[in-house]
């Protein structure tokens, strides 16, 4: 019944031949395996995976039986070739990693590269990603924009330079870590960033998924607060740093340029211009420049 409801869906967009089709798998609920996915996974001829055992346990609820080639981080370069020389014979090849979307955190991006590389077509799908799946769920309103750094160095020190480096206004950063390392990197944050703000993901889509807002200062209490907090698999947003709203804390020389520019360009590319030069949030810039438009344009008669 699944598999005719997938195809009732999903059939009616071309899916050409000598193609590699990206299929995001769950994250943790099976239900979120879309019907475009199920369609593919049933319409290809054959499926390279991270770990034939992970998607031949998934193609097996499905009711599939496909050839799965088994391409991961430590052969995807000498496999890639395989996959390459399937698609010039024709063949419908789809790639999945063991949950989420490929070549975000997971292999892939070779793959692609080599299949782009011969001229193949590469057919992404939409799907589960933990990356999008925290990010929705922090709610981080002082974000432009947000860097994607996956996993950490294990090492503390590297991973404290990691994190300082990585730190810009107005750019949330998305961490992933294991439950073997979840107090370090608890530690080093509080460390690096203690005043900012984290988005803690734990087992996110599962049972016993648990999302909590905090202080970063309060994140290792939290962790302490019962064994089970230290298990699963995490997602950590680390909030953007908050921009003031005040156009008056703005430093005096930033505010000396922006008030100029405003009198001569628009208010949007008198923020972008110093946004470009000073690193601060285009945000917090184009509030107070319109705020310093605001305060120069004469009062009309009652």
């Amino acid at each position: 019944m699944l598999l005719q409801a997938a195809r009732h869906v999903a059939a009616g967009q071309q899916y050409p031949k000598g193609a590699l089709y990206l299929v995001p798998t769950p994250i943790g609920n099976l239900a979120d395996l879309s019907l475009r996915a199920v369609h593919v996974l049933d319409l290809v001829d054959a499926v390279a995976c991270e770990d034939t055992r992970v998607s031949g346990q998934l193609l097996r609820h499905l009711g599939l039986d496909k050839t799965l080639l088994a391409i991961h981080q430590h052969n995807e370069v000498g496999a890639a070739p395989k996959v390459v020389t399937l698609l010039q014979a024709g063949q419908r090849v789809a790639y999945v990693s063991d949950a989420g979307t490929p070549a975000v955190s997971d292999p892939g991006a070779h793959l692609v590269a080599a299949v782009a590389a011969a001229g193949l077509p590469v057919v992404p799908l939409a799907g589960p990603s933990a990356v999008t799946t925290a990010l929705s769920a922090a709610g981080d309103v002082h974000a432009d924009g947000f860097r994607f750094l996956g996993f950490l160095p294990a090492k503390g020190a590297a991973r404290q330079a990691a994190l300082r480096e990585a730190l810009t206004p107005g750019v949330s950063l998305v961490l992933f870590e294991a439950p073997h390392r979840i107090t370090e990197l608890a530690a080093d944050l509080a460390a690096v960033c203690p005043d900012d703000t984290v988005t803690l993901c734990r087992e996110l889509s599962k049972q016993f998924e648990e999302i909590a807002t905090l202080p970063v200062a309060a994140l290792s209490t939290w962790l302490d607060e019962g064994p089970h907090r230290q298990r699963g698999e995490f997602v950590l947003v680390l909030h953007a740093l908050r921009p003031s709203q005040d156009p008056a804390v703005l430093a005096p020389a930033a505010r000396a340029v922006l008030a100029e520019l405003v009198q001569h360009v628009p208010v949007k590319k008198a923020a972008g211009l110093v946004a470009d030069l000073t690193g601060l949030p285009r945000k917090a810039l184009y509030d107070t420049a319109q705020a310093l438009r605001d305060e120069d344009e004469p009062t009309q008669p009652g």
